[in-house]
């Protein structure tokens, strides 16, 4: 038999009850898998995987080009058992709906795609074939070719893509083939199915309501669905719609009596109910024919693997995800949109929180809350903890260089308490801030950056440039003048320094350096047009030795997360490091367009995972970014 030695496989949905059992199968047999999915990495799930949590919603085409994908195994989906809620209506649209046609624009023309399997639900099928107003004897055996007719939202999106994927068929099938597995019953360790909620009550000696006991379905355990699915997957001949169930089913009432057999004291309490009696079972002649084999662990079995699941379960807490602080937001809106881009792709439910010493400042409107609780770096460390805790802050995002320092000073602490902080160290923050120490730092470690002297004496330069030696570079800064000009701006200035003018070509850098201080991807940008110190109009330059050497310098510095720093680039071609900020920039946002995905890889350190294995999407285009202003409209009632 084919197994999947080497072969790369994308799973959606791979956290969830039938993708654990799937990727397990996947890895012992030798695959490379990357798998996506809502929620944090499990620690079920083997260390040799590549996993990235987030909304796939978020996904974009290159990540799945750098990964080239053979199969694609498509489980990812919300879902309600029985009646589906009002509020389920828009979670459906954005899950189930969109996210499938979305994958499947982003797989549908890579090169490297060879097998579609996308986990569908017998739910497609016209209910009045298997539903009855009062209980039957037998099931209904449902075909492949029985009428559709979909009893809920669920069933319907579920249709809904089989259809998009017949689309395909129509144009791709030399490339690849689809396979849609009707799923029936479902259930597995850690699900949301009935039985393992059951479980989960009698664990804790709660009663459990039962009905409609005399219902009949035909029960599927996850093992035997991911199973199922890789055969699928392997099969040369499988291809449109397949039922995926047993072929064999029981009624609730012997749910009830296998769990009684493991709980002795159970209490069941039978409940009235306007939901008709269903009756079904999976005609399994096609599964069979195909794959020569059926589903055969039994509801008595899955029931124990579950059972024994659930007590180990029972001591392990909930992760919360927590909320984003963003300081110092003033009009930063492009950067808050990065912010919330980033954490829509690690979960939906994380909202942005901003806060600014101005608190009419435009950016609060960008923001999900504005945080109304005074000047944050003027707070001790429990009056801080206090603040953050209170509004459920897990990660802290400082933009202004004067608090990078309170900040810094604050990280460990905080790490302790479990919230992480989007700056550097002490060390490096108080060397970038410090015009004058960063070129003394420079020296000692040779590092190409501009002489830089509180006394113009000792600079051997015609021109000249005269700065504040701390803070933010532009502010009040002189540029391109001789000693007796210098001499009367630095008289302007609280702590001039004095720099040689350096003719060439102006550019910014931005990179993303680990926890571990390593340089994660480096982009390159030059500054095409300067406005009050930021780049208003900004375009991409890729020169791998440049964003070779660059990445060697900061590394030298010990810096963590986002950097943006200037340099210039001489008429000899040698790199000038002017300065480096431990911060992200006005214009960074060209980096984030350009793979520099700095937010979401601190989201995800600070979770725990490790960067390493998410790819760096860099475009082949070269990019200009132009910043301009831009009207906003929002209701106010």
């Amino acid at each position: 038999m084919k197994n999947f030695k080497n072969k790369r496989i994308f799973i959606s949905g791979g956290n969830g009850v039938i993708g654990r059992e799937l990727i397990r199968k996947l890895v012992k047999q030798g695959a490379v898998v990357l798998t996506g999915d809502l929620k944090p990495r499990g620690i079920e799930l083997p260390l040799n995987i590549f996993y990235r949590q987030g909304d796939l919603n978020f996904i974009e085409k290159q990540e799945l080009e750098v990964f080239k994908p053979e199969i694609f195994v498509h489980l990812a989906a919300t879902f309600e058992r029985s009646t589906e809620s009002y509020e389920f209506w828009e979670e459906n649209f954005l899950h189930n709906v969109r996210l499938s046609n979305h994958l499947m624009t982003l797989m549908k023309d890579l090169k490297s795609l060879k097998k579609v399997i996308f986990a569908s639900s017998y739910l497609i099928y016209d209910p009045a074939l298997y539903n009855f107003n009062s209980p039957r004897e037998n099931p209904v055996s449902l075909k492949e070719t029985d009428n559709i007719y979909p009893r809920n939202l669920t069933g319907m999106a579920k249709l809904s893509h089989e259809i998009e994927l017949r689309f395909l068929d129509g144009f791709k099938s030399k490339q690849f083939k689809t396979v849609n597995a009707r799923i029936f019953r479902g259930y597995g360790k850690g699900s949301r199915d009935v039985i393992s909620r059951w479980v989960r009550n009698l664990l804790k000696r709660e009663k459990i309501n039962v009905f409609r006991e005399e219902g009949i379905f035909d029960y599927i355990f996850s093992e035997d669905t991911a199973e199922g699915l890789l055969r699928l997957a392997l099969s040369d001949k499988a291809q449109g719609v397949i039922n995926l169930g047993t072929g064999k089913s029981r009624r609730v009432s012997d749910v009830v009596s296998v769990l009684k057999k493991h709980f002795l004291e159970m209490k069941a309490e039978t409940g009235k109910s306007s939901i008709e009696y269903e009756a079904s079972r999976a005609d399994t002649k096609k599964l069979y024919r195909l794959l020569k084999w059926t589903p055969g662990i039994t509801l008595e079995e899955g029931i124990k693997k579950i059972i024994e699941y659930e007590k180990k379960k029972i001591n392990e807490k909930t992760e919360d995800l927590g909320n984003i602080l963003i300081t110092s937001i003033s009009r930063k809106v492009p950067l808050i949109e990065a912010v919330k881009k980033a954490a829509a792709k690690l979960n939906p439910g994380i909202r942005v929180y901003g806060t600014d010493q101005n608190k009419d400042c435009i950016g609060k409107y960008f923001t999900d809350c504005f945080l109304n609780e005074g000047e944050l770096t003027k707070l001790n460390k429990e009056k801080l903890l206090r603040v953050l805790n209170k509004h459920n802050i897990k990660y802290v995002i400082p933009t202004r260089d004067g608090e990078l320092l309170f900040w810094s000073k604050q990280k460990y602490f905080l790490r302790k308490k479990g919230i992480g902080v989007f700056v550097s160290d002490e060390k490096a923050v108080n060397i970038s801030l410090d015009k004058f120490l960063f070129y003394k730092y420079s020296k000692s470690k040779r590092i190409p950056s501009i002489q830089t002297s509180m006394n113009i004496d000792k600079i051997k330069s015609e021109r000249l440039v005269v700065k504040e030696r701390f803070g933010a570079g532009a502010k009040a800064i002189g540029i391109n003048l001789n000693k007796k000009e210098a001499i009367l701006h630095s008289k302007n200035l609280v702590n001039p320094v004095f720099q040689p003018f350096i003719k060439g070509r102006e550019f910014s850098f931005d990179a993303y350096c680990g926890k571990n201080g390593k340089v994660k991807h480096l982009i390159l940008r030059e500054r095409n047009t300067v406005v009050n110190g930021e780049s208003q109009i900004t375009t991409l330059v890729k020169s791998r030795n440049i964003e070779k050497k660059l990445s060697g310098i900061v590394e030298k510095f010990g810096f963590n997360f986002h950097i943006v720093g200037q340099m210039i680039l001489d008429s000899k071609s040698r790199v000038n490091i002017i300065e480096i900020n431990p911060r992200f920039g006005g214009a960074s946002t060209l980096g984030v367009a350009a793979g520099l995905d700095s937010f979401y890889w601190f989201l995800l350190e600070c979770c725990g995972d490790n960067t390493d294995k998410y790819p760096v999407l860099s475009p082949e285009k070269i990019l200009k970014q132009i910043r301009y202003p831009a009207d906003c409209l929002k209701t106010v009632r």
